[in-house]
């Protein structure tokens, strides 16, 4: 299969070569054009070689004909998109090539994968060709911050994670009944009123501004993007704590920390509802750059279809106002006339696939999010000590060996546009909390967006995986031995 291992996801194309292996050495450059977009991108990299070696690594704009050369260029021959790169290793250099500086992110990345310990204490890389590419343009993991809520530093682990996996949409669930997470220009009494707790009780918190700017930037850093939710008409329960007039009777409504759903929803009856509608989704374009703004509409049990039809339309017409596309949950594909370009989030396997087959002829996309298989805040096995099980366990084999375009009777393959992960924080407290449940199924997913149907091989998968353990070990991350792992460690 890969040849290579510890290369997680798989690449498209592995040529191991017969001459020598490059060596990190106190002579080891990097090399990379004077370019503005680019220097960034070489800092992190003579920064990652230099705490994996303990050399300092310089970096020049121009080769010197020195030994040690890690070169990092922009090309053309590549096939088209944005997300394409080379690895080539050999010759005493380490050549990263690519179309775009996302491409040059997932070359970087496939270079740390390759490093290896020398029994002298050095750091190596053996001499090998890689070409890749992915196979899904969206490759996300949506992150629940409403129930519990997850700091800007603990959310920059679980951002390096999905960058060392080549994820990259992250898909922030902001709002939900038990709190609201952003600072909103329009509404400040959001997070005055409903940011202050988390499940149970526990501490809450909410990203200002800059919190927002800091995490968009340290995201773009590592070629993700971010996809924030604000979710309605359902799961609102922070918003009519917030606001009485978004309910009938006027009043605010109690605090709620449990963890059922489905109880709380807007009006579309209601003159403040429609200008809430416009209000936190035309501040949330104005803060967010990108192409999709998520609108929820999941779980909303207590309304009349016709209602739940002019409610997402509205908080779709509020997103397109904006230019940007709709995302939402499976439940908005009963919704006729979705705006051109809606991505349907598909979640629950038990429905009938009809509507969402209906959805992609009438043009819109399927994100894949089958519960059963990609929510990682389910239990590893019964009995584990984190974690739910409506959608059952999910072991590591679970996580991967499922096939995205069969997943949907009737879907055709080309409406698939990836396949997001998901983590729900009902149970989740902490950032070891995080990273046990998603590591290392994340990678198992990872793998699954990524790589062709004709490079996946769960005892392959393992085999490469099997290093990685010892790298989450050496930055401090709690994760999860599975049994149906190979382990390293």
């Amino acid at each position: 299969m890969s040849d290579v291992p510890g290369v997680v996801p798989a690449p498209l194309l592995v040529q191991p070569s017969s001459q020598a292996p490059f060596v990190i050495t106190r002579s080891t450059v990097v090399v990379v054009d004077a370019d503005e977009d680019l220097l960034p991108l070489a800092v992190l990299t003579a920064d990652l070689l230099g705490r994996v070696s303990g050399r300092a690594v310089e970096i020049r704009h121009a080769e010197l004909g020195t030994p040690g050369v890690v070169r990092m260029r922009l090309v053309e021959d590549l096939p088209p998109g944005t997300e394409p790169y080379r690895v080539v290793v050999g010759d005493g250099r380490v050549l990263l090539e690519a179309r775009t500086t996302d491409g040059l992110v997932h070359a970087v990345v496939t270079l740390r994968q390759l490093l290896r310990e020398r029994p002298d204490g050095g750091v190596q890389v053996e001499a090998v060709r890689i070409e890749d590419a992915p196979r899904y343009p969206w490759r996300g993991l949506s992150l629940d911050v409403a129930r519990h809520f997850v700091g800007v530093p603990d959310l920059k682990v679980v951002i390096g994670l999905m960058g060392h996996y080549k994820l990259n949409v992250l898909h922030l669930h902001l709002t939900d009944d038990q709190a609201w997470r952003i600072d909103l220009p329009s509404r400040p009494e959001l997070v005055r009123r409903s940011s202050g707790h988390s499940v149970g009780g526990d501490p809450g918190g909410y990203y200002s501004a800059a919190d927002w700017d800091e995490i968009l930037a340290y995201a773009r850093a590592r070629a993700i993007r971010v996809v924030p939710e604000i979710d309605v008409p359902g799961h609102v329960n922070a918003a009519l704590h917030t606001y009485g007039e978004l309910s009938p009777d006027g009043r605010p409504a109690d605090e709620y920390l449990g963890i059922e759903v489905g109880f709380s929803r807007l009006h579309d009856d209601l003159p403040a509802t429609h200008a809430f509608l416009v209000d936190v989704f035309g501040d949330l374009a104005d803060m967010t750059p990108g192409e999709y703004l998520h609108i929820g509409g999941d779980e909303v049990l207590t309304m009349a279809d016709d209602e739940y039809v002019r409610l997402v339309r509205a908080a779709s017409a509020a997103v397109t106002a904006h230019g940007r596309r709709v995302v939402g949950w499976q439940e908005i594909a009963s919704v006729p006339d979705l705006p051109a370009g809606t991505v349907v989030q598909y979640w629950d396997t038990r429905v009938d696939p009809a509507p969402f087959v209906a959805a992609a002829e009438a043009g819109a996309r399927i994100l894949v999010s089958p519960a059963s298989k990609v929510y990682l805040d389910m239990k590893y096995e019964p009995g584990f000590p984190l974690g739910q099980e409506w959608a059952g366990t999910i072991d590591l084999r679970q996580a991967y060996d499922w096939e995205p375009d069969t997943l949907v009777a009737g879907l055709p393959a080309e409406a698939v546009i990836g396949v997001e992960a998901g983590l729900w924080t009902e149970t989740l407290r902490t950032v070891d909390d995080l990273t046990t449940m998603l590591l290392p199924r994340l990678a198992a997913v990872a793998e699954v967006a990524w790589s062709a149907p004709a490079r996946r091989d769960f005892d392959d998968f393992t085999q490469r995986l099997r290093h990685h353990g010892r790298h989450w070990d050496r930055i401090g991350l709690a994760w999860h031995r599975t049994p149906d792992g190979r382990w390293d460690v």
